[in-house]
């Protein structure tokens, strides 16, 4: 599996506290069965996004971890004016893994009605947002085509594992379930913290979209478009969501992906 949405840098932001924590982190994800990890600082007004420290500090929490699981660096992006700004300039310190891919972070409190042209722009500018955990966001819940229009428009999307297991209330997990369902999910990601209240588990989340849906929709959504992502490739083909909406026609699908 790969998370590609977590907080282990220590004391660049609200997740890992200290190098102890982050260690402890990356351990709890290998023994979790997660071979690699993308550590995505926040950026935006309560914190600030350093790229030389951030690379230093992976360097750093490498080297203390071994060699499971493998970490990249990218970054929590908070759409605010001088963040699009700097991110047009020099996109590679903000991307996954130095790709075209960006994780973007909406604001709790309102969408802004230009937001669509800000998804266009940074698409002009050769990057493909990631649209996080919008599961968790309580205007999206009330606004679910918001995000049909957006993934219309090119955009992917994360929702956070432990979301759609029910560890973000009742409203999250079914809204994760409901956007899985519409075929608006692209990514389960971690998006942890700590390793107690939001720990960096995908395990669990993978169970329950296999048992959903199956383990070929489990496979692309935790591990073979992650991977695409960290790689810079185009995502492998995707499936007919009619078919497999509530868990039928997962052979379908299959036979007709790969021509048999």
């Amino acid at each position: 599996m790969i998370d590609i949405h977590c907080h282990p840098l220590p004391g660049v932001d609200d997740g890992a506290r200290s190098l102890e924590m982050a260690v402890t982190m990356c351990h709890v994800a290998a023994a979790d069965g997660i071979t690699h990890l993308v550590a995505t600082p926040h950026s935006n007004y309560t914190y600030t996004f350093d790229p030389g420290r951030n690379r230093q500090l992976l360097a750093q929490l490498q080297e203390s971890v071994g060699e499971q699981p493998r970490l990249l660096l990218g970054c929590d992006f908070h759409l605010s004016y001088d963040n699009i700004q700097h991110c047009v300039e020099d996109s590679k310190d903000f991307t996954i893994n130095q790709t075209s891919y960006l994780l973007v972070e909406l604001p709790d409190q309102f969408i802004p009605e230009h937001m669509t042209r800000v998804y266009y722009d940074i698409h002009v500018a050769g990057l493909t947002p990631i649209i996080t955990h919008p599961e968790r966001n309580p205007l999206i819940q009330r606004k679910p085509e918001v995000i049909e229009e957006w993934v219309s428009n090119g955009c992917l999307v994360q929702v956070t594992a432990q979301s759609y297991t029910g560890g973000f209330g009742s409203q999250a997990r079914k809204f994760s379930e409901r956007l899985l369902d519409m075929g608006l999910v692209h990514f389960f990601a971690t998006d942890a913290h700590d390793v107690k209240r939001r720990p960096p588990i995908l395990s669990r989340c993978y169970r329950k979209v296999a048992k959903a849906k199956g383990e070929e929709i489990a496979d692309l959504l935790i591990r073979a478009n992650p991977e695409a992502v960290i790689q810079g490739l185009p995502l492998p083909p995707q499936p007919d969501w009619a078919e497999v909406r509530g868990g039928k026609g997962k052979r379908n699908w299959l036979s007709s992906l790969w021509g048999r």
